[in-house]
């Protein structure tokens, strides 16, 4: 791998496999770093937010639904105009029918 030639620049030089190894191990250890921070800074938003006070709580999820309930009101509207629109009316009953069942 270190031989192959590069057609837009100099060739690389051939370097010894202890530094090929050695910055495999740097690159992976950076990625578990990493995920170590997020993993951390997870947990932490998840503690403090169970340490909240309730009053904060609530306001946190009332600001929330509001958010998010305009464009489920907007849906639900528009659900409801549609089944108004395809809906059809009820066949009626016969007068003989309407005895019968009157008469039950």
């Amino acid at each position: 791998m270190a031989d192959v030639k590069r057609r837009d620049g100099p060739p690389e030089p051939k370097r010894p496999i202890a530094d090929q190894v050695t910055d495999l191990l740097a690159t992976a250890a950076g990625a578990l770093a990493e995920t170590a921070v997020r993993s951390v800074a997870k947990r932490a938003r998840k503690t403090a937010a169970e340490k909240a006070p309730k009053p904060i709580k609530k306001a946190a999820r009332a600001v929330a639904k509001a958010a998010n309930s305009t464009g489920a009101r907007a849906k639900k509207a528009k659900m409801a105009q549609r089944k108004k629109s395809t809906k059809r009316a009820a066949p009626r009953k016969s007068a003989r029918r309407a005895k019968q069942s009157a008469r039950k």
